[in-house]
């Protein structure tokens, strides 16, 4: 059993409709009375990052991840609470200076305050984010519209030529472009600039976490449509691009491996202007990527004019 499955078995039921959990089918809970809106994600050592070695990137990593489920809602994160678990080795004083440290370059660059968490020992190294923030709107799932358009922000793909870095199963002899990579994994660029301006335009949205096919089904699962991308059309930097060339490896193979942190958003046609207008006033960058569509039935990935199996690539998902 998936980890979607589970909740739709087991979890769905408990919230007794409460419409502010979403039906469990959003990144967030959304409690529109009193414009509260709360996230929440666990990350596991061996799962969700490779080791501690490197506690002040870690931190900054799962940090960021976290608040991007606010930032892609339209939503600015006021608070997180942060639940630790580790060991004597792994929460050595050495180790809490390096976070406490890292943590504070990241309230200043993100402008949130540590609010609360817990503390327990254990001998895998484990952390619980809670992230918090205000609206009285915010920008659902599932809310495609047949014919919107498809955009995702920045660059997608390098994130996971660093963790094949990280990962040993990848050797660059260029040093700078080592360094880049793996930057990519632990400090991804979130598009916060556009957050505020989401509602505006997006009718649904998600951010890019476990692979852009996998999340951009999660984002149409219960609309009865379907979406056609164009492989070409995905954005990937220009480091990216050399190393492929290089390497003779196929675009495709890296692109939906999660870990971007992007925004992917649908939106009206009518909108295609606007967008790229206000964009390009904010410098974020913003790529035309495909359409939603009744016309199918099946979602469709095209590469040179040819069609790809739609489980390409479709996502991390965690089974039970």
């Amino acid at each position: 059993m998936n980890e979607f499955a589970l909740i739709h078995k087991y979890f769905k039921k408990l919230t007794y409709n409460n419409p502010s959990a979403l039906n469990l089918n959003d990144d967030v809970f959304f409690d529109k009375r009193n414009n509260v809106v709360v996230s929440s994600d666990t990350y596991v050592e061996g799962v969700h990052f490779i080791n501690f070695k490197n506690p002040d990137l870690v931190i900054k990593k799962i940090v960021r991840s976290s608040i991007s489920d606010l930032y892609c809602k339209g939503v600015k994160p006021k608070f997180i609470f942060i639940g630790a678990s580790g060991n004597s080795k792994s929460f050595s004083k050495k180790n809490m200076d390096i976070v406490y440290k890292s943590l504070k370059q990241e309230q200043k660059k993100y402008k949130f305050k540590l609010s609360g968490g817990d503390t327990t020992k254990s001998n895998k190294t484990v952390f619980t984010i809670t992230s918090l923030g205000y609206s009285n709107k915010i920008v659902r799932r599932n809310k495609c519209k047949n014919n919107d358009d498809i955009y995702v922000t920045g660059n997608l793909g390098d994130s996971y030529l660093g963790l094949l870095i990280l990962s040993k199963k990848l050797f660059l002899k260029n040093i700078k472009q080592k360094k880049y990579f793996i930057k990519k994994y632990y400090m991804p660029d979130l598009p916060t600039k556009i957050c505020s301006k989401l509602i505006k335009f997006a009718n649904s949205s998600i951010d890019i976490s476990d692979g852009l096919f996998g999340d951009l089904t999660k984002l149409i699962n219960t609309s009865k449509l379907y979406f056609r991308l164009d492989v070409e059309k995905i954005p990937i930097s220009p480091k990216l691009k050399i190393h492929l060339i290089k390497t003779n490896k196929k675009k495709i193979n890296f692109i939906s491996k999660g870990d971007d942190y992007q925004i992917l958003f649908t939106s009206s046609k009518s909108n295609r202007r606007y967008i790229k207008s206000l964009f390009k006033r904010m410098n974020q960058k913003v790529t035309l990527i495909g359409n939603i569509t009744n016309e199918i039935k099946s979602n469709q990935i095209i590469s040179n004019k040819n069609l790809i199996k739609h489980s390409y690539n479709e996502g991390y998902s965690h089974n039970f």
